[in-house]
């Protein structure tokens, strides 16, 4: 099975990167692995061995089929960073394009291919590449950071009109925001939320309630938790706990 790290981003690119992730796998010969996701409403940079991909925002489930050996070192973007590699994230919803960026490529590779610390040394590689290219954010990209970590943290914010008044600009602002910055509407954000929330506690408490789970995170009741379920991920909570 892959394994999988997480490091948190950097003080000096905390405005730019939630955090960095890396999976590593070595597949028996003849055998496939497939990983499901529940990906972030983010942009992902991702180095990998033969290529540097930009993935954008989601609006339902994906999965990959690992073979073989392999790696990735990814950074889950904050949205201050996006504009500098897109002008409008929405043109690449669902979708990823190939980067030809060897100064951040060539240093993470030979981190990940060398011996000792090669996570650490690989993220440090992709931090020391950020804070020389990318620019510091602007103030409207910092809001726009404060835009999602309301929405992620918050669970009181069922709506366009909570997240608004939670950062005390107008629903016309924040929409113009996460156009801008994150290339989703933001209830499409906030339903993200809620259901990144629930596979987090099925993932933890299997034989959870699913009642009491929907009531607890403001869906109407059971049907509503499922339908968000199979619309983005095909599967009902019962069949994704099951599978986790």
């Amino acid at each position: 099975m892959p394994t999988f790290h997480r490091a948190p981003a950097p003080g000096r690119v905390a405005a730019l990167v939630r955090w960095f992730w890396i999976p590593e796998w070595r597949i028996a010969p003849g055998r496939t692995s497939r990983q499901h996701l529940i990906a972030f409403p983010a942009c992902n940079l991702v180095v990998e061995p033969a290529a540097v991909t930009l993935s954008g925002p989601t609006t339902r489930s994906s999965h990959r089929d690992l073979t073989g050996t392999g790696w990735a070192v990814g950074a889950l973007l904050r949205p201050a960073a996006v504009p500098h590699f897109l002008d409008d994230p929405a043109t690449l919803r669902d979708a990823a394009r190939p980067l030809s960026l060897p100064a951040l490529a060539d240093p993470v590779r030979r981190a990940m291919n060398g011996p000792g610390e090669r996570r650490d040394r690989a993220v440090e590689a992709f931090v020391d590449w950020l804070v020389a290219t990318v620019p510091a954010p602007s103030d409207e990209g910092l809001l726009a950071n404060a835009m999602t970590d309301v929405i992620d943290a918050d669970e009181s914010i069922r709506t366009v009109e909570d997240a608004a008044a939670r950062l005390r600009i107008s629903p016309r602002t924040l929409q113009r925001l996460a156009r801008r910055y994150v290339g989703l509407p933001p209830l499409a954000m906030i339903r993200r939320a809620r259901l990144q929330r629930a596979a987090e506690r099925l993932r933890a408490d299997p034989a959870a309630n699913l009642a009491a789970l929907a009531a607890d995170l403001g869906y109407t009741d059971h049907a509503h938790l499922a339908n968000e379920f199979r619309t983005v991920l095909g599967l009902t909570p019962s069949g994704y706990r099951q599978g986790s």
